[in-house]
């Protein structure tokens, strides 16, 4: 059974960063997709960043050039670096998987970011 344990999350001041990491257990392939979905108070859940087995990044526009997504294969673990954080980026974030071999999708229980003013 895939599960997906993220950590990282915090509060931190407008303008500050935080990196989120998500470790990937019970997956015995790389062969995926991975990304990091948020979602804030009273508000649905959305695409933050995504990045496919070989490294191809694609991201929301509300975070084009202020986080990075990067991953780990050997690790099995993927990240979230953010920069530049605003208040809109107060959230819960969520790791998701998609296995390529199955089509099942994973999700994390989520890590709360919570940026200050």
């Amino acid at each position: 059974q895939v599960q997906l344990v993220e950590s990282g999350g915090g509060l931190v001041q407008a303008g500050g960063s935080l990196r989120l990491s998500c470790a990937a257990s019970g997956s015995r392939s790389s062969f995926n997709g991975m990304g990091w979905y948020r979602q804030a108070p009273g508000k649905q859940r959305e695409l933050v960043a995504t990045i496919t087995d070989g490294g191809i990044a694609d991201y929301a526009d509300s975070v084009k050039g202020r986080f990075t997504i990067s991953r780990d294969n050997t690790k099995k673990t993927v990240y979230l670096q953010m920069n530049s954080l605003n208040a809109d980026d107060t959230a819960v974030y969520y790791c998701h998987m998609t296995s390529y071999w199955s089509g099942v999708n994973y999700w994390g229980k989520g890590t709360l970011v919570t940026v200050s003013e």
